[in-house]
C-alpha cells in the first residue's frame, strides 16, 4: 500500500530534508509551504499531514482546524515551541501528535509509522461490512462497533480515532479505572513518557465536550483523583 504524506513547512530546507527522508522510506510525498497550499492539497488520497505550527499567513493551528472540517487524516505537528500550552493547543485543534524542533529523523520516522499504522487499522474497520450491527450502550451514548458510529441521544456524533478508541475501551469495561499510563500504552501503543499524560488529558477533554451534558461537570467519564478515569 502506497502511503501519501503531505509535508507543510515554510522553511524550504526542513521541508526538503523531510521529503528526502520519507521518499527514501518509500512514501509518496507532496509539499506545501503554507496553510493555504495545504488546504488545497488535502484530499482523500492523503494518509498523513506533517504540519508546522508557526507559518506566515494562516497558522498551523488554524490550518488543522480547517482540515478537521473535511477530513479525519492524522496530523503530526512540528513546533519550535516546547511550552506545554502550545502542545495542548495543537492537540485541541485536532492534531494527533507533535514533535519539537530540532528533532531526529529517527524519531520523526517512528511517529510517522505509528500514526499511519493506527490510521489504516481504523480506516479498515470503518470500511468493513456494515450489514451487521453490534451495539454497546451506556447512559445516553450508544456505539455501533461494526460501523464505528457513535450516537448521543439518538443523534450521531463525530469522534476522532483516539476519542473513539478511548470511549469504546471504557464502554467495554464499565466501572474499571484506567490510569493515564494504561490508556496511553494500550491505545497509542508506545511507551509512556512524562509528556504523554497531557496527550491523554486533551483527548479526554475533547471527548467530554462531545458526549457530556456539561463537560465542566462530567458524569459519564469521571476523574478518579490520583488513579485515572472511569465511566460514571
Amino acid at each position: 500500500m502506497d502511503n501519501h504524506i503531505l509535508v507543510v513547512e515554510d522553511d524550504a530546507a526542513i521541508r526538503e530534508g523531510v521529503r528526502i527522508l520519507l521518499e527514501g522510506e518509500g512514501y509518496i510525498v507532496q509539499e506545501a509551504e503554507d496553510g493555504y497550499q495545504c488546504l488545497k492539497k488535502v484530499s482523500d488520497d492523503i494518509d498523513l499531514v506533517i504540519l508546522d505550527i508557526m507559518m506566515p499567513g494562516i497558522s498551523g493551528i488554524k490550518t488543522c482546524e480547517e482540515i478537521r472540517k473535511i477530513s479525519h487524516v492524522p496530523v503530526l505537528f512540528l513546533t519550535a515551541k516546547s511550552q506545554e500550552s502550545d502542545k495542548l493547543l495543537g492537540l485541541m485543534a485536532g492534531g494527533d501528535d507533535y514533535l519539537v524542533k530540532p528533532f531526529s529523523y529517527a524519531e520523526l520516522l517512528a511517529r510517522v509509522k505509528a500514526l499511519l499504522r493506527r490510521y489504516h487499522v481504523y480506516s479498515q474497520t470503518l470500511q468493513g461490512e456494515k450489514t451487521k450491527e453490534h451495539w454497546i450502550e451506556y447512559g445516553k451514548v450508544k456505539v455501533n462497533t461494526q460501523c464505528n458510529e457513535v450516537f448521543r441521544n439518538e443523534k450521531e456524533i463525530s469522534l476522532r480515532e483516539m476519542e473513539y478508541r478511548i470511549l469504546l475501551l471504557m464502554m467495554e469495561n464499565p466501572k474499571k479505572v484506567f490510569s493515564v499510563k494504561n490508556l496511553y500504552e494500550s491505545l497509542w501503543e508506545e511507551p509512556f513518557l512524562y509528556s504523554s499524560g497531557n496527550t491523554v488529558m486533551v483527548h479526554i477533554r475533547r471527548l467530554r465536550m462531545k458526549i457530556e451534558d456539561d463537560p465542566q461537570k462530567p458524569k459519564m467519564i469521571q476523574t478518579v483523583w490520583g488513579k485515572g478515569y472511569r465511566l460514571g
